[in-house]
């Protein structure tokens, strides 16, 4: 009975794991925003003009191209070489497509026909083949020294023209930015040849998933060159990540690291984005159309007026990047902005002394200026706050400086403002302006149209409200709240105690307006301090809506600004705003940051059961079930204080990489799988000795269950014939007895070590994939990562295949053998968690001593 709850209890306690994983899988994979993108369409037929390449480099890289887009009459009159415009290179990412470039490269060209092909943008396109270098690392630097081929080819087709480039541009999709970042590494490589580089959702802090050395090795090398040597990269990088609906990539692997002597590199989430205010994942990023129609606008910008380039000036391309991909004043960009403008002309003066205040404007036929004396105001308010629904380009917020009612020139504000949705806005605070002593709104002669534009005066810590999320493990049982009442436009939620990944919440910001006819919009900035990735949420007003609280960034040691929730409202309306733990998204955060580590913790619980079998082998002489040794060993405690100590003492955990192998004399078959190992894929010949493995294990579960038919039948048989072979029945039961408990205790031991197997067959798979998908082009693998394992795990199969528990009972080596499960456990999830790589180097080991058992 005893048991029977026991093993009720680890139902129940599965059952609640595999729950709770199915909840965070689904956070992950559904629980995120609709996809608010635009197509982007081609206004004609796309065309892809293959650039002939010199025949040396086309042998060298026989599966690799590179194309020209365009469309219509622009393809046709470029099929002539050379070229007049401005280059920029497409690369495409893992499993990528040259013909991605058609979104914003078709953009592009509308752009440059509304301006008469004043200036015009070529955009080349790198055919991979589709590689998976996002599984398999082998082809990176490959990749690399074919891009930078590219370049050079590309730049000798503008040869002899008056404006011809000295550089390109680069937009890299997924791993095609990392391998953009990776020019920088070659020896020969000048970094002049590059003026900016765009990258779209390309994870740059680390893999996604570390399946063999060469990615991880890439990274490194990658990493550690942008880190020793920014003080001399001048190169103006932006990276822009999907949020949370790209679940391939999270954000947070594509933020570059933040150097204070690197200041050319920006990196913020789709999301925050001005324009664009969308999330997108790991496809759409290269199509969504607000993303890219803010890309291409900021290509123009970018353009010198004097060499028909891209300007050389790095202060002009980070302001650019900035104006366009972090805060927008809704004005066109202008490198050097007019700071005083003329306030002049037939226009009507109307001064202002209220402190709040409104004006509805349509069909004006005279121009305006609201002029707000600042002396009073600054004796009781410490902040005005201005908006306005108009949201053209011009400016419409001034200062004027020393003057009674009216001024000709004032200090242009509109620069310092930001465009949202549906409003542009500015908040300034009054002692940062000393010298104003009026502020002025303009409202432009319209005819037609209607706009509204609001301004308040207040004091900072009416519209400042602190609001505690709630604890962790209060699993949404409970919330805090407050309730705005004031009849304000502007408030900032300070949300305390929020900094970290694993944290998630749910907002519900609940509105309740009072005699309000007409449709108003309200809007609900998430603003995280630390790092671009701001979220925006429209609502129509009055109603409920939901926001997700979580980052994608933690928050740092040393920041002390706190995560905010601004609010953009309605002076008709109230706001109750609560917050409460969500425990599927916290869950969702979890699968999202460490469910790569999945395989190494599974291997590691395998390999305690493992242990466990061999040592109950060499104890009693009997191996017990897989599953009454994984309830019995594979506990957390075993494995975590070690991991945690073997963290914290190593730092950045190595391994060695040479790994000592012993020869063995091998069958014919295991021959024959070293050969095929030498000469095509490592990770092929894995795959046929787990068949060949498997093969073994069922025949002798079959032969198993045949005798055991066949001794039953016996049974039935003998009992005719009882008293005349007693003594003979007896014996031959108990020889058979001892035969199919030996073979039982094989099959579990079996069962176990094909669990094992199948990690290492799953984890090699990568490279199998891209070894068959590039077969027309190469037969052979090179470099494989998996040909050094498969040299040694082959041998250790075929002898595994071949052992039975009753050979192995007598070792003197068992007892080791038992013991090593648990450290080799332990390396798994200290190293193998973050370089999956090296989960089969710990899982040979006690497979190989297994193996040697036979022997000694």
């Amino acid at each position: 009975m005893f048991l029977h709850s026991v093993n009720l209890w680890n139902v129940a306690f599965y059952a609640l794991m595999v729950f709770m994983a199915t909840l965070g899988l689904w956070d992950v994979f559904f629980g995120f925003e609709e996809n608010k993108c635009s197509m982007s369409y081609m206004f004609e037929y796309p065309e892809y003009q293959k650039i002939q390449l010199p025949k040396k480099l086309a042998k060298r890289y026989p599966a690799y191209e590179l194309y020209l887009y365009g469309e219509g009459s622009y393809a046709e009159e470029h099929k002539i070489l050379p070229l007049t415009g401005i280059p920029v290179l497409f690369l495409p990412g893992n499993a990528g497509s040259y013909k991605q470039v058609r979104s914003v490269g078709s953009i592009a060209l509308r752009k440059a026909e509304d301006i008469d092909f004043k200036y015009h943008f070529d955009f080349f396109s790198v055919n991979f083949n589709e590689e998976l270098v996002a599984l398999y690392g082998g082809s990176l630097q490959k990749q690399t020294k074919f891009v930078h081929e590219c370049i050079k080819t590309i730049l000798k087709l503008y040869k002899g023209q008056e404006f011809a480039p000295k550089s390109v541009a680069i937009i890299g999709h997924s791993m095609g930015g990392l391998v953009a970042r990776a020019l920088l590494t070659l020896k020969n490589f000048k970094q002049d040849l590059i003026n900016l580089l765009i990258t779209q959702a390309t994870p740059h802090v680390a893999p996604v998933l570390p399946l063999d050395r060469f990615i991880t090795d890439f990274y490194m090398t990658v990493n550690n060159y942008w880190i020793l040597n920014a003080r001399h990269i001048n190169l103006t990088t932006l990276s822009v990540a999907g949020g949370f609906r790209d679940y391939q990539v999270r954000s947070g692997l594509t933020f570059l690291p933040k150097l204070s002597h690197h200041t050319s590199a920006l990196s913020v989430v789709s999301s925050a984005v001005p324009k664009t205010w969308v999330s997108t994942d790991h496809l759409s990023i290269v199509w969504c159309k607000q993303l890219q129609l803010t890309t291409v606008r900021a290509f123009f910008d970018l353009i010198d007026a004097d060499t028909k380039q891209i300007t050389q000036n790095p202060k002009k391309k980070l302001s650019v990047l900035n104006h366009h991909f972090i805060r927008h004043p809704a004005k066109h960009f202008e490198e050097n902005p007019a700071i005083i403008s003329d306030l002049t002309g037939t226009s009507m003066w109307v001064p202002v002394k209220v402190s709040k205040w409104t004006y509805v404007a349509y069909n004006e036929s005279d121009k305006i200026y609201f002029t707000f004396p600042l002396a009073n105001h600054r004796k009781i308010y410490t902040h005005v706050y201005c908006q306005s629904t108009m949201l053209d380009t011009n400016s419409w917020i001034f200062g004027c400086i020393n003057s009674t009612s009216m001024c000709r020139q004032g200090i242009d504000l509109s620069w310092k403002a930001e465009l949202l949705p549906t409003i542009k806005s500015l908040t300034l605070r009054l002692q940062d302006y000393p010298s104003l002593s009026h502020l002025v709104v303009y409202v432009p002669s319209v005819h037609g149209s209607k706009f509204v534009v609001d301004c308040e005066f207040f004091k900072k810590e009416t519209r400042t409200i602190q609001l505690p999320v709630t604890h962790l493990f209060s699993f949404g049982l409970s919330s805090r709240k407050v309730l705005l009442n004031t009849s304000g436009l502007f408030y900032n939620i300070e949300l305390l105690n929020f900094g970290q990944i694993y944290q998630a919440f749910k907002i519900n910001v609940v509105s309740k307006c009072s005699g309000v006819k007409e449709e108003i919009t309200s809007i609900y900035k998430l603003h995280i301090p630390w790092s671009y990735e701001d979220s925006l949420t429209i609502a129509q007003v009055p109603s409920s809506t939901e926001i997700s609280l979580k980052l994608h960034i933690a928050q740092p040691e040393n920041e002390s600004q706190v995560a905010l929730l601004k609010m953009y409202t309605s002076s008709d309306c109230q706001y109750e705003v609560t917050v409460k733990t969500s425990f599927s998204q916290i869950l969702g955060q979890v699968v999202r940051f460490h469910g790569g580590a999945l395989p190494a913790y599974v291997t590691s619980s395998i390999l305690l059961a493992y242990g466990g079998q061999l040592y109950s082998l060499f104890s009693t002489g009997h191996c017990l079930e897989y599953a009454t040794m994984l309830d019995k060993q594979a506990k957390p405690y075993k494995v975590d204080p070690f991991v945690l100590m073997i963290k914290f003492l190593l730092g950045p955990p190595e391994l060695p990489k040479d790994i000592k192998m012993i020869s063995l004399d091998l069958p014919f078959l295991t021959i024959v799988l070293i050969i095929v190992s030498w000469t095509t894929c490592g990770a092929f010949a894995i795959l046929l000795t787990y068949l060949y493995y498997v093969f073994k294990i069922v025949h002798l579960q079959a032969s198993l269950a045949t005798f055991k038919n066949s001794q039953t039948v016996n049974l039935k048989h003998s009992r005719r014939n009882e008293k005349k072979s007693n003594h003979h029945k007896d014996s031959t039961v108990h020889y058979l007895h001892l035969s199919a408990n030996d073979a039982e205790d094989s099959l579990r031991m079996h069962n176990t070590v094909i669990n094992l197997l199948t990690w290492i067959v799953l984890l090699s798979m990568p490279s199998l994939i891209y070894w068959l998908k590039n077969l027309r082009y190469y037969f052979k693998l090179s470099p494989d990562p998996c040909k050094p394992l498969a040299f040694i795990l082959i041998p250790t199969m075929a002898i595994l295949g071949n052992t039975h528990t009753v050979s192995i009972k007598s070792s003197k080596l068992l007892k080791t053998t038992s013991q090593f499960p648990l450290p080799l456990a332990v390396g798994v999830i200290a190293f193998g968690s973050a370089h999956l790589y090296r989960v089969p180097c710990f899982v040979f080991i006690p497979l190989l001593l297994h193996a040697l058992c036979n022997f000694m």
